[in-house]
């Protein structure tokens, strides 16, 4: 019998081509969490996968760049849009192998310029970047994570404003503390206390009280660091 190995191919037709091509995805079983950060970036164990490095799908004959998370639905002239800024200077290029984190940190800039020209959900955007700001801090690039975090607060910050977080795998709750935890990384204080505030409140009626309780951590945290400032 062979042996199983960490990443199979899994087959996509892009949607701007429809060319059909494959891309490398990690088998659940190769992918080890140790722990979490307290803006849900997984620590993955040494000697497993990250399957970061092959969220995204990019097509390596027109460099149109997807995740699993985008919409099948293009508004009218958007193809045209893709075609003209992304398939008319795409060198052909093709990522469907095993990634360096180079290439993963490239797929996801991809993903995150297509999504915009889609106008994908603010939500799908964020979570392109909020990944980015991930590979960046695993490979201590502190400049890089920083200005990925702002992008990623910002598209967090239209999600909720404009609702389109709905139906999808993120929550209220979960969003209104992103929105926290991410101002409080980039010192916007005021912003941070305001949304841990809104998590703290729905506390009676939650159905996720580890993020309840992640929420008056970060408060506690914020009031000791203030308090030593000062002191």
């Amino acid at each position: 019998m062979s042996q199983l190995v960490p990443l199979y191919d899994k087959k996509y037709t892009c949607a701007i081509c429809e060319n059909s091509f494959t891309t490398k995805k990690v088998r659940s079983r190769f992918v080890k969490v140790l722990s979490y950060d307290t803006d849900f970036a997984p620590l993955y164990a040494d000697g497993f996968e990250n399957p970061n490095y092959y969220y995204v799908n990019v097509c390596p004959d027109c460099g149109y760049s997807f995740t699993d998370d985008f919409s099948t639905y293009f508004p009218p002239g958007v193809k045209q849009v893709i075609e003209a800024k992304i398939s008319s200077q795409w060198v052909p290029h093709n990522y469907g192998e095993t990634r360096t984190v180079q290439e993963a940190l490239n797929t996801f800039k991809l993903a995150a310029y297509s999504s915009t020209l889609k106008k994908e959900k603010h939500i799908v955007t964020a979570g392109l970047y909020m990944r980015l700001c991930w590979l960046y801090r695993s490979n201590e690039n502190h400049d890089q994570e920083m200005r990925f975090l702002k992008l990623a607060l910002k598209e967090y910050t239209e999600s909720y404003s404009t609702g389109d977080y709905k139906g999808t795998q993120v929550s209220e709750l979960r969003l209104m503390y992103l929105i926290g935890e991410l101002s409080r990384r980039i010192g916007h204080t005021q912003d941070a206390v305001r949304f841990f505030s809104r998590v703290i409140e729905k506390q009676r009626q939650s159905v996720e009280p580890q993020i309840i309780q992640m929420a008056k951590d970060r408060w506690q945290e914020m009031r000791e660091e203030q308090a030593a400032a000062s002191s």
